[in-house]
């Protein structure tokens, strides 16, 4: 069983024009909600930090959504992680005065390696998170990183990316697995069991959670530090306070 440290619950926010919204396989996305109601309603259900991913921006090249980061960050008691289109350090700025304790680069960080090493010397790697996105090529097994929400493969295998980004000073990575996004069957474990034996950083795991059960299986299988997820805490499937209690329950630490 994986070494005994305390495991964190994080629901997600995806934003696209300003709502909350999911889909499935990154695809069909669907109206879930106000982001400050629900940052405000996971915050006091024991989420233990809460993502806000702008998952346009890279694409549409809008700005950040400044004033509702800033009054999420003021209404909730917990960390806030914000990503999407953070190419610089001016952005990074911006987001931390707003109240993110957290960034989240994802297409940036594959674009300029370098960029993760100015960040984190600037701001200390604790608040800098390297997103990637990855998907199982169907010949190989090899898994590759992709960019601009899933659609565009890169020729950066995964494994060896967790090394160099550890070595460049990402402080913590968010996986997503494409395949399992959404369709609530449970987490890739086998791969997220092999992810960790390639950083000493903290991994936040996500793609797949449909059930109290995918995250006891996660956090017994793996060595991940937290799980992430979105519609089904957004539609209420999976209650947080009982998620928590059933975590404590199988004998996994989470703070309750």
């Amino acid at each position: 069983m994986a070494e005994q440290k305390i495991r964190r619950i994080i629901p997600c926010l995806d934003l696209k024009d300003g709502k909350v919204v999911k889909g499935t396989n990154f695809v069909g996305l669907k109206e879930m909600g106000d982001p400050l109601e629900l940052a405000i309603k996971y915050a006091k259900s024991g989420a233990d930090e809460l993502a806000l991913l702008d998952i346009s921006k890279t694409d549409q090249g809008h700005d950040f959504y400044i004033d509702l980061i800033r009054e999420i960050s003021i209404s909730i008691n917990i960390k806030l992680i914000v990503g999407g289109g953070i190419s610089n350090l001016a952005g990074i700025e911006r987001l931390i005065q707003a109240g993110a304790a957290k960034v989240s680069i994802a297409s940036a960080a594959l674009a300029d390696p370098g960029f993760i090493t100015e960040a984190s010397s600037k701001y200390g790697s604790e608040r800098i998170i390297v997103a990637f996105d990855i998907q199982a090529d169907p010949e190989s097994g090899e898994y590759f990183i992709y960019t601009h929400g899933g659609t565009r493969k890169t020729n950066q295998e995964i494994f060896s990316a967790l090394k160099k980004y550890s070595e460049l000073g990402a402080g913590e990575f968010l996986i997503t697995g494409i395949d399992f996004d959404g369709v609530k069957q449970g987490f890739d474990l086998e791969f997220f069991e092999k992810a960790t034996e390639y950083t000493n950083k903290p991994i936040i795991a996500s793609g797949g959670a449909g059930k109290i059960e995918d995250f006891v299986n996660l956090f017994n299988r793996t060595s991940v530090d937290a799980g992430l997820a979105a519609s089904i805490f957004h539609q209420e499937e999976v209650l947080i306070p009982e998620l928590k209690q059933a975590l404590a329950e199988a004998g996994i630490k989470v703070k309750i």
